[in-house]
């Protein structure tokens, strides 16, 4: 089965099934038409029996630029009576009842770090990288990273990708266990598929009684983490830094966060 619709492509390979993000041209950037068609993906993928196992991946040479920030800077507005964007993205992908593996083909930004230590495993092309630019671009930490990077990393390895925003190469992630494994990019999909085909031949209800007994030790945690970070990062977001932040990106400039205006 293969089906596209918009910035998300969904396929399947037996009882796994694979969301590809689909807007190349933004370097897959999450806007909330991407977020809410990941979100539907997952959940048909989590109620469909004939599923074992989802594997993200990004198409072109990016997984995600992370958030669009020109939907940062004038977000939408509703009128449908549902929710959209990060939020039930986010819900959905901390408690998603089977396994989870994220196929890394290029550079990861902000989500695209983020969302990975919610993935059961990580595969990661070995000429991709990735960056938490939250600091940089004036806001915070999110994705309940302010409690599952420093556990995946350790404290002065989460505090260094966070306050330096640097770009973390291949080889570096799996050395501080943001990945599972590197493989030669060509290799990328078929070594993703290998694994998840292993995975996907096991019972499908051992595996979501598994997933849920691994999920229990860490979602009271996590969600707490959440709870924390989204008042936060939502005092930020059109502060002065977030503003100067958009403005040096729409501008093609470097930002200037000295002498900023409060309030």
């Amino acid at each position: 089965m293969t089906s596209s619709e918009n910035c998300v492509q969904v396929e399947s390979d037996g009882r796994v099934r694979i969301i590809r993000l689909n807007r190349p041209d933004a370097l897959n950037a999450f806007n909330d038409e991407q977020y809410d068609g990941v979100t539907a993906a997952l959940s048909e993928a989590a109620d469909d029996p004939d599923v074992a196992v989802v594997v993200i991946t990004g198409t072109g040479r990016a997984f995600t630029a992370g958030q669009d920030l020109q939907q940062m800077g004038t977000p939408p507005t509703y009128n449908d009576g549902k929710r959209h964007g990060f939020t039930p993205f986010i819900e959905t992908v901390e408690a998603f009842p089977k396994p989870l593996i994220a196929a890394v083909n290029g550079l990861g930004v902000g989500i695209g770090l983020t969302l990975l230590p919610h993935c059961d495993l990580v595969l990661m092309a070995e000429d991709a990288r990735l960056r938490a630019p939250f600091v940089s671009l004036g806001v915070t930490v999110e994705a309940g990273n302010s409690q599952l990077l420093p556990l995946a990393v350790g404290w002065a390895n989460a505090a260094r990708i966070l306050y330096t925003t640097d770009w973390i190469q291949a080889p570096e992630c799996l050395e501080l266990g943001l990945v599972w494994k590197v493989v030669a990019s060509g290799d990328l999909m078929a070594e993703t598929l290998s694994i998840a085909g292993r995975i996907a031949a096991m019972p499908v209800a051992s595996l979501v009684t598994t997933k849920k007994l691994l999920l229990a030790a860490r979602l009271e945690g996590t969600r707490a983490a959440r709870e924390r970070e989204q008042p936060a990062f939502a005092a930020l977001v059109g502060g002065p830094a977030n503003r100067e932040a958009i403005s040096a990106f729409e501008e093609k400039r470097d930002a200037d966060f000295t002498n900023l205006a409060e309030g």
